[in-house]
C-alpha cells in the first residue's frame, strides 16, 4: 500500500458540522524524500523507498551518505519501503501529504509505548485474587492459579503471566482523516494511535 513516514505531534480535539466533539491525533506527515526506487528487473519487486526527518552529519556513516547522495539529499532517520504507488516516482521526488484527501480512510503503524515489566492486572487486565477475607490480605493484585494439578504437571505454554509490556509493532486500522493541512505538512485523523509524542509513525492508505 502507498503511504507516508511521519511524526505523531499529539492529540487534541474538533468539532464536527453536528456540534460533536471528536478526539483525534495530529501527525506531521512528510514531506518524504524518494531514496531509491525497487524494480521487478533489479530487485525482483517493485518498491518505493522514501525517508523522513533530515539527521546530522556527525551522525552519519559514509554508507548511508553515500547512498542518500544518489538522491541528492541529506541523511534521513527514518527510512521504509511502499509498494502499490498509483504514480511512478524517480530518486529526488517529494512525496507530501497531499497525498491524503479529508475523509478517506488510513492505516497507522507505530510502536507502542513501553511500560515496563508489569503485573497481569494491568498487563492483560485480571481482576486480581478478588476479595479480601479468608486470609487474602496480600494478593489482591495475584494472577492466581497457573497449575494444572497432577496431569499434566506442568505449565501450558502461551498462559498469560507478568513480563514486559508495550514497545511493540501496533497498526491501527480504518482511521477517518479529518483535516489535511498542506501547508503546515499535517494530517488529523479521529482517534488514538500507538506510540509517544514526536515518535515515527507510517501511515498506509
Amino acid at each position: 500500500m502507498s503511504g507516508l513516514i511521519g511524526k505523531k505531534i499529539g492529540m487534541t480535539s474538533i468539532f464536527d458540522e453536528n456540534g460533536k466533539n471528536i478526539p483525534c491525533t495530529v501527525i506531521e506527515a512528510g514531506p518524504c524524500v524518494v531514496t531509491q526506487v525497487r524494480t521487478n528487473e533489479v530487485d525482483g519487486y517493485e518498491a518505493v523507498q522514501l525517508g523522513f526527518d533530515d539527521k546530522t552529519e556527525k551522525h552519519t556513516v559514509k554508507s548511508e551518505a553515500g547512498h542518500f547522495k544518489k538522491a541528492g539529499t541529506v541523511a534521513k532517520k527514518k527510512v521504509v519501503e511502499f509498494q502499490g504507488f498509483e504514480q511512478s516516482f524517480n530518486l529526488g521526488d517529494t512525496v507530501t501529504v497531499d497525498l491524503f484527501t479529508e475523509g478517506e480512510f488510513v492505516d497507522v503503524q507505530g510502536v507502542s509505548k513501553g511500560k515496563g515489566f508489569q503485573g497481569v492486572v494491568k498487563r492483560h487486565g485480571f481482576g486480581g485474587v478478588g476479595q479480601s477475607t479468608h486470609g487474602q490480605h496480600n494478593r489482591l493484585r495475584a494472577p492466581g492459579s497457573v497449575g494444572a494439578s497432577s496431569y499434566p504437571s506442568r505449565v501450558f505454554k502461551g498462559m498469560r503471566m507478568a513480563g514486559r509490556t508495550g514497545g511493540e509493532n501496533v497498526t491501527v486500522q480504518n482511521l477517518r482523516v479529518l483535516k489535511v493541512v498542506a501547508d503546515k505538512n499535517l494530517i488529523v485523523v479521529k482517534g488514538a494511535i500507538p506510540g509517544h509524542k514526536n515518535s515515527y509513525v507510517i501511515l498506509h492508505k
